[in-house]
């Protein structure tokens, strides 16, 4: 099997991008926080806070105490896809990236002609140097390639930090074994406990399951899926639907109390609202979540007229926000999330809607209302305009990076 697939890895991205862009914090422990609050957590670490036991998720105050020194940040998500869009520009330049799969991770697919190990070694050094001229030497990517995609994400891990490592047919499946079972993509915890319940307890084992007893295992055709990558075998993604869009926040001390929280959620769904336009669907459902500072959840949600409405949503969330307990409390999560989507071509609205002239005019006032705010967003910024009840979390709420969704820099950047 010819090696067919090279992924690049970007090493503690947001970390290396905050070093890229402050000299000072270059060969110091850093960790990036949401918000620069000791009851956040680090989203990532460098890696020199990585050597003292920091990782993602670590509270502020426990990365503290196992690093003194470390320099805490706060993210930055516009600058880290500025950087990330030069980034993709600087591998395009070596070999055509075929998808970004996420803020720090890219694939690309491997000619006929460019599958010899050598020639594909010489295109990962030319990707590193491609990195190190066209952005600078703090960001770091590990390069990997392999018979499939999958065996290429492995092997772009297998060596980090700024590796560049090759996965042979010949060399499978021996090769892997030096992983741990969650270092295998696919396997987290709870597929951990499941494999060991299999009788499956290390990556040898994995590697020498027959296919039907890894399909048991995964309870499903992603075993099957797994037996046949780690053979280096190709295996076509499958589709996936969009089923929600939401937005979340931890709030900083200044917006907990009740009466400042509310504009970070009209904020929320306002963002989402603009999501869901950009991608062509309407939401039938919409969900609010709370955490508490001191401690508790609560959820709520509510069943909508398929809408992509940002009044009908803010009213909408204003409705559940108003429902929920201990109004007094302080909170320290917000959560929106529009569910039920469907696309807008594919939906038929309700036989039994109101039609008279004054509604139907009010909701096409409505969508070139959506329409006119959306173009002014997309070219002047995300502060341009926006309704009222957001006006007094502008600042707050700022632009997240999820996997799998890089933030369009016209509609979401500052």
């Amino acid at each position: 099997m010819d090696l067919t697939a090279l992924f690049v890895d970007f090493d503690a991205y947001f970390a290396s991008a905050e070093q890229h862009m402050q000299p000072h914090l270059r060969g110091k422990p850093v960790g990036i926080a949401p918000v620069l609050a000791e009851t956040s957590c680090c989203i990532a670490a460098s890696y020199e806070a990585k050597a003292h036991g920091i990782k993602t998720g670590t509270s502020i105050g426990d990365a503290r105490k196992l690093c003194p020194g470390i320099q805490i940040v706060q993210a930055r998500p516009a600058k880290y896809v500025e950087l990330h869009h030069r980034l993709v520009a600087a591998v395009e330049s070596c070999i055509h990236v075929e998808d970004v799969l996420s803020i720090d991770e890219m694939w690309c697919w491997l000619p006929y002609n460019l599958r010899e190990p050598e020639t594909v070694q010489d295109i990962g050094q030319k990707i590193k140097r491609a990195i190190h001229d066209q952005v600078g030497p703090w960001i770091n990517g590990s390069v990997g390639a392999a018979p499939n995609r999958w065996l290429a994400k492995m092997a772009s891990k297998m060596r980090k930090p700024d590796g560049l490592f090759i996965i042979e047919s010949t060399q499978l499946p021996e090769i892997l074994y030096e992983l741990e079972l969650r270092d295998i993509h696919g396997v987290g915890r709870a597929m951990e406990l499941r494999l060991h319940a299999n009788g499956i307890h290390d990556v040898r084992a994995l590697c020498h399951a027959t296919r039907k007893q890894l399909h048991t295992a995964w309870g499903g055709i992603e075993g099957d899926r797994l037996w046949l990558q780690l053979r280096g075998k190709e295996v076509p993604t499958t589709a996936t639907e969009r089923r929600s869009i939401g937005h979340s926040h931890v709030l900083p001390p200044d917006k907990r109390r009740a009466d400042a929280a509310v504009s970070v959620l009209h904020k929320l769904t306002q963002k989402a609202a603009q999501r869901l336009r950009s991608h062509g669907m309407l939401a039938q459902r919409l969900s609010l979540s709370l955490r508490y500072l001191r401690g508790g959840n609560w959820h709520l949600e509510a069943s909508l007229e398929a809408t992509d409405d940002s009044l009908t949503l803010a009213h909408a969330a204003s409705h559940l926000w108003k429902q929920r307990p201990h109004q007094q409390e302080p909170l320290l999560k917000i959560s929106i999330v529009l569910g039920q989507l469907v696309d807008q071509g594919n939906y038929t609205p309700s036989l039994f809607k109101e039609s008279d002239s004054a509604a139907y005019q009010a909701g096409k006032n409505r969508q070139t209302l959506n329409e006119s705010m959306d173009k002014l967003v997309k070219k002047f910024g995300k502060q341009s305009i926006y309704l009222g009840g957001a006006h007094d979390a502008i600042e707050a709420a700022p632009m997240r990076i999820s996997f799998g969704h890089i933030p369009d820099l016209e509609i979401e950047g500052d």
